[in-house]
């Protein structure tokens, strides 16, 4: 079936309005959707991938849990594409690296040069045998902490790997169908090209997050947990306050980390953890005034690249150090400390910097299909 007829497919949904009640938001509709969706076997396209039709969105949210990165809210067009169901899992990264020895940026020895751009300016040159291969950690504390230092529950650990992703004592085993976690933007280029697909921008990834809903807070719709079920994998600030993991009484720590994919139900679009799990790589720079930018010529926007560099304020003297995109929060998410499970909730990331929450998905262009079945 080629492209035209899929378009022809597509029917415009329910030009229905949802009132949504003490959510500061007037409304949601749905936009065009696909019907039925359209996934990929490897024969009538990319395996286990989704077609996203094109269309038109409203990006970005001027929800009152906004913030400032994330507005004005501005209408952009984009062509259609396909893109992962899922993150990319341990067991398929597993195989790009048995089928090209990839060595990930975790697993290297770190080059002064791509720590220094990330340090303040005349930070000194740590000793040779302070860099070593490792990645950063969720720890957790033991007690409720103050929220304003990341680095209470964040350590970096030697060792640590995609491979042993909480570090040497870690496993995968058994987790072939989780996302992958500790990779970098790098790694997920690397795998990208091998697989022959690409990242999203950040224009698809949330067209491809709202799964056809116009202006959700969510990825499911406008509430966080409707009629009690949960929707993503989350924290649970019901069971314990953030980033608490000890057990009262107990020596234990409750485990947090990565679900399958596809545990949680789809969106919309039939894609899986578009929330939560794991955040997720995408191509663009990362700029805190990037929607602004765009929207500053009160023109629809087309298939948007993203920045040419990189700019966060917040960052003072590092201003412009390299920021790609992540997009969709993860397991640590919670409404107390970071509800970044929003569909237009968007962070800058260091590119070489790899975490125990953060993985990536793909997607791949319709020209890039035809030439890869040979059609």
């Amino acid at each position: 079936m080629n492209l035209v007829n899929r378009s022809r497919r597509l029917w415009w949904a329910l030009a229905l309005t949802v009132v949504v009640s003490g959510a500061g938001l007037a409304g949601y509709r749905w936009s065009l959707m696909p019907a039925p969706l359209t996934v990929g076997d490897g024969r009538t396209g990319p395996k286990d991938m989704v077609w996203i039709p094109g269309g038109k969105f409203t990006m970005g949210s001027e929800h009152p849990h906004a913030v400032p990165n994330e507005r004005p809210a501005h209408r952009v067009k984009l062509s259609g594409f396909w893109v992962d169901r899922h993150d990319v899992t341990n067991a398929q990264f597993a195989r790009f690296v048995a089928a090209t020895g990839y060595v990930t940026t975790a697993e290297r020895k770190p080059k002064w040069e791509d720590l220094r751009i990330q340090l303040p300016p005349g930070t000194p040159k740590p000793d040779d045998s302070v860099l070593q291969p490792g990645g950063l950690v969720f720890t957790g504390t033991d007690a409720p902490v103050p929220l304003d230092d990341y680095t209470r529950w964040w350590k970096f650990v030697p060792g640590a790997n995609w491979r042993h992703p909480a570090g040497p004592g870690s496993s995968i085993v058994g987790k072939g169908n989780h996302p992958v976690v500790q990779v970098s933007y790098e790694d997920a280029l690397a795998y990208a090209k091998w697989a022959h697909k690409r990242l999203l921008t950040e224009a698809e990834w949330e067209y491809a997050a709202r799964g056809g809903l116009e202006q959700a807070d969510y990825a499911w719709g406008a509430e966080f947990s409707p009629g009690g079920k949960k929707m993503a994998n989350t924290w649970e600030d019901s069971a314990r306050p953030f980033p608490v993991t000890a057990v009262r009484n107990s020596s234990e720590k409750v485990q947090v980390g990565t679900t399958a994919v596809g545990t949680y139900a789809p969106n919309g679009y039939g894609l899986y953890d578009m929330a939560g799990n794991v955040w997720q790589w995408v191509g663009d720079w990362y700029r805190a005034d990037a929607f602004r930018i765009e929207a500053a010529g009160g023109r629809m926007i087309t298939d948007p690249a993203g920045p040419a560099n990189s700019f966060d304020p917040d960052r003072g003297a590092l201003a412009h150090a390299p920021a790609r995109v992540t997009r969709g929060g993860s397991f640590l998410c919670s409404e107390t400390y970071c509800v970044s499970y929003r569909t237009s909730a968007r962070r800058g990331t260091d590119p070489m910097n790899s975490m125990s929450h953060l993985g990536f998905r793909l997607a791949m262009d319709e020209s890039e299909w035809q030439r890869e079945s040979g059609r």
